[in-house]
């Protein structure tokens, strides 16, 4: 196994360095501008790459519209470049072709669950801008099995996806816990899915967000799934742009920063424009009354109002979409409530 392997980058995604190299080259030296919020401006519309099949994060509901926490995500981005919510373009992608997607310039932003590691910012032409879910990797089994803890899965067959972080952490587990086990590798989330229902593995592995949903998601036959507590691995979920063009990055960061601030605040979707009025300093300069904060990233100077008021702040994005499926904020949360969300000064 390649080094490359190891971190989930496979022959098609070393074939997209050399299509991301040609983007990278394209923003400006200087730092004066971004050429992707320039190319984005021109077609009018922001290209997003998501999963579209992970309830809680990425998944069309029943009238076709795509829902979750990486949707959301997508469009606070979409609404801070183009000040329109509605003007993004969700691009599925798999764990195999995400990273080509980006570097090649199919997609402007990867918002698909993709755990922040020092090889994948390393080594392929990528940025991570901020962290929208504080993750880790674990281990969902059946209650008939009676095993109660990931010590227990000695010789076990587990399913999980190629291409993935979980890939790497479930390897390094059983290593240093001098335990053996038989990965089923299966591309396709639905299919592992599948298997691990018809007892073709004994556990299914993935980030412990994603095995909540997927329980959550059996309705009735939840109670028949048992997620182990144990969490193996850090597992920062992140927001990926391309490497070269800092005026971009920054700008996906910074509307991290102001939802996050906005919940601090309690400044809500619904209550935003009573707080054009406001005399709090970093509130006028957050909302774009004072100060020349979005002009500082190339953008409106009420680009964090019209992200407020498209998707809400950080905390109303978690309840829309993640706690419905019953999983609780925990470290998610803002620093203030003991989680690890924190965002820099508005200044």
């Amino acid at each position: 196994m390649t080094r490359f392997a190891r971190w989930g980058i496979g022959a098609p995604i070393l074939a997209g360095l050399f299509a991301g190299v040609l983007a990278i080259g394209s923003a400006r030296a200087d730092g004066s501008g971004s050429a992707t919020m320039d190319a984005t401006r021109a077609k009018g519309q922001l290209a997003c790459g998501v999963s579209g099949q992970v309830p809680g994060f990425s998944l069309p509901d029943s009238q076709g519209v795509m829902r979750g926490l990486d949707a959301d995500t997508c469009r606070a981005v979409t609404a801070a470049v183009l000040g329109d919510a509605a003007k993004v373009k969700f691009v599925p992608t798999t764990a195999q072709n995400r990273f080509t997607a980006l570097q090649s310039g199919e997609i402007d932003v990867l918002s698909r669950s993709t755990t922040w590691t020092l090889g994948r910012e390393g080594n392929l032409g990528l940025n991570f801008a901020w962290v929208n879910y504080y993750d880790g990797t674990g281990f969902l089994v059946k209650k008939a099995a009676g095993v109660k803890s990931a010590k227990e899965l000695d010789n076990a067959t587990i399913c999980v996806q190629p291409g993935t972080s979980t890939e790497l952490a479930i390897a390094d587990y059983f290593r240093v816990s001098k335990m053996k086990f038989t990965p089923i590798l299966i591309q396709e989330l639905s299919e592992i899915q599948g298997a691990f229902l018809s007892g073709r593995c004994d556990a299914y592995s993935t980030d412990a967000s994603a095995l909540a949903t997927f329980r959550f998601s059996q309705g009735p036959k939840a109670d028949d799934l048992v997620l182990l507590p144990d969490i193996i691995s850090k597992e920062p979920l992140g927001v990926m742009v391309r490497k070269g063009d800092d005026k971009w990055f920054d700008m996906v960061r910074w509307t991290f920063a102001a939802m996050i601030v906005a919940e601090e605040k309690g400044i809500t979707q619904a209550n935003v424009d009573t707080f054009l009025t406001s005399t709090d300093p970093e509130t006028r300069r957050l909302l774009g009354v004072e100060g020349e904060m979005g002009k500082a990233l190339g953008l409106d100077p009420k680009f964090a109002y019209n992200v407020i008021k498209a998707v809400g702040n950080l905390g109303e994005m978690w309840d829309r979409n993640i706690t419905p499926m019953g999983v609780p904020r925990g470290i998610n949360n803002l620093w203030t409530k003991g989680g690890l969300q924190y965002a820099p000064p508005m200044r």
